[in-house]
């Protein structure tokens, strides 16, 4: 019989005159029982250190705002491709459609999840893999490699053309119901296929539902458009019956496939390529990544914005955040101190490995501070969160913050350096599905 721990009568005694003995603990009860714990635990002298000043800055024209979805990673890539349709058409403003892109992110999800149920499905329903994939069939996440997919597979279209909507901005309603369609849809595609029947018939059906529920939601993407608009000049300018694709190829001059994601993690094997077949949207490409040292990183993403250009990123978002004042900083808040004298420290390994942390975020630099001796010290973040967080919605990362919950940034091929390049014709070790990095 399993020998348990109860909390006795005695042990609750002990707690509580252990309690009463230190009497500064009931006083700080009292001090935060009108406060808020992040402002409890600020501590305004580190935030003064975290100046919205920057040695090196790329400007960027504006803030968006995902509101509220989990669509972070395409406002991220989209924020720094539409930099270059406002400079080639000479543009005030201009925003890309994330729900088009939503759109079909949603349909190759559903493709992908009947995918992985029908290669599982020789498993029980409680193996890891099919319990990890009947955990979140539609997730709302993901990472840059996804974008580029989506956009490679259908191009992209202007803000206008297929706008925001109640359900584009605000996913959690729906979610769960096509969640629990996408799991009553895998019990059936795994009878059939354990009951050594046909399934490729069956599974259309069931994305042609996903589809038709897709449309009611953000509406039917449209095919070709006309891109008219007026320049900073006041110049009317219009162009005719383009398509998604050629859109892109004409007006946004972005190569995927010269960039690579590079990720700085220590429960990995460093120098390594990884890859994850059972994550993403478009089944027919992988999730791919480098791992480098955290200083490599580093070095590749301070280097990228001194050539002009902004780095997407991930990173854990949670932690030590002030959202209203726009820091993250885990020196700017004593949570512990506040809480009794609580040990909360634990280096990245044990973070990662106890599921503290995992990547749930992404933004894009677009500046970083250097010291006297070219170290960075504080970073700029353009977010997605809307102009009322933030400073004007932007953030500033110190460099404690960088180094502890950054995980990844994309980094031009060509800023590696040849030994770094050569580790990309590496076949790629796979990831787990439940691996806080995929």
């Amino acid at each position: 019989m399993r020998q348990v721990t109860p909390i006795s009568p005695a042990l609750l005694s002990q707690f509580e005159q252990s309690y009463a003995s230190r009497p500064y603990l009931a006083v700080m009860s009292n001090a935060i029982s009108r406060t808020d714990l992040n402002d409890a635990s600020f501590v305004p002298a580190a935030a003064a250190k975290l100046r919205m000043d920057f040695s090196v800055v790329v400007p960027t024209t504006g803030i968006t705002n995902q509101k509220k979805s989990g669509r972070c990673w395409m406002f991220s890539v989209l924020n720094a491709l539409r930099e270059q349709v406002i400079q080639k058409c000479h543009l005030e403003d201009f925003a890309f459609s994330a729900t088009y892109l939503a759109f079909y992110d949603k349909l190759e999800k559903c493709n992908l999840f009947y995918e992985n149920i029908l290669h599982f499905a020789g498993q029980k329903l409680d193996d890891r893999e099919t319990w990890t994939l009947l955990g979140n069939p539609l997730p709302d996440g993901g990472q840059w490699d996804m974008v580029a997919s989506l956009i490679r597979k259908y191009g992209v279209v202007p803000e206008w053309v297929m706008p925001e909507n109640v359900h584009s901005t605000g996913t959690a309603q729906y979610m769960p119901i096509l969640s629990r369609k996408l799991r009553k849809d895998a019990l059936e595609l795994r009878s059939l296929a354990q009951a050594g029947k046909e399934t490729a018939a069956r599974r259309t059906e069931m994305l042609q539902e996903d589809y038709n529920a897709l449309c009611i939601l953000y509406g039917q993407p449209p095919k070709t458009f006309d891109f008219a608009y007026t320049d900073k000049d006041k110049k009317y300018h219009c162009e005719e019956n383009l398509t998604p694709q050629s859109f892109f190829e004409k007006y946004v001059d972005y190569d995927f496939s010269a960039y690579v994601p590079v990720i700085s993690s220590p429960i990995h094997q460093i120098n390594r390529t990884y890859c994850q077949p059972f994550m993403g949207d478009v089944v027919e490409e992988n999730m791919f990544w480098l791992n480098l040292s955290q200083e490599e990183m580093e070095d590749l993403t301070v280097r990228q914005m001194q050539a002009g250009e902004p780095v997407c990123f991930s990173c854990d978002c949670r932690p030590d955040r002030d959202r209203a004042r726009g820091y993250w900083d885990p020196d700017c808040f004593e949570y512990g101190q506040v809480l009794g004298g609580l040990d909360l420290d634990m280096d990245k390994v044990e973070r990662l490995t106890s599921r503290d942390s995992t990547m749930n975020h992404c933004m894009m630099f677009c500046g970083v501070n250097l010291d006297e001796n070219g170290r960075p010290n504080r970073w700029k973040i353009e977010n997605s969160w809307g102009d009322a967080a933030g400073q004007k919605g932007y953030f500033i990362g110190s460099e404690k913050w960088f180094k502890t919950y950054v995980y990844q940034t994309v980094i031009r091929k060509d800023l590696l350096s040849p030994a770094q390049r050569a580790l990309l014709d590496q076949e790629p070790l796979p990831m787990e599905l439940w691996d806080p990095l995929a």
